[in-house]
């Protein structure tokens, strides 16, 4: 997961969006809509490490 495992994720229900969002505490630009908590986590884990990765290839620190 190239290090994206070390961040604080949290999973709620919007009501706004009808979905459950995920979100990372330390990306707060950084969220995930799904149907169901675990696709929520899921996908903002996913996002979170393309985004590391993407910050590392161009030499930015994350």
């Amino acid at each position: 997961m190239s290090g994206a495992g070390h961040y604080a994720y949290r999973v709620r229900w919007s009501s706004e969006d009808g979905a459950y969002l995920g979100t990372v505490a330390e990306f707060p630009s950084l969220s995930w809509l799904a149907d169901d908590r675990a696709g929520a986590f899921e996908g903002i884990q996913r996002l979170t490490a393309d985004v590391v990765e993407d910050m590392r290839a161009s030499g930015e620190p994350p």
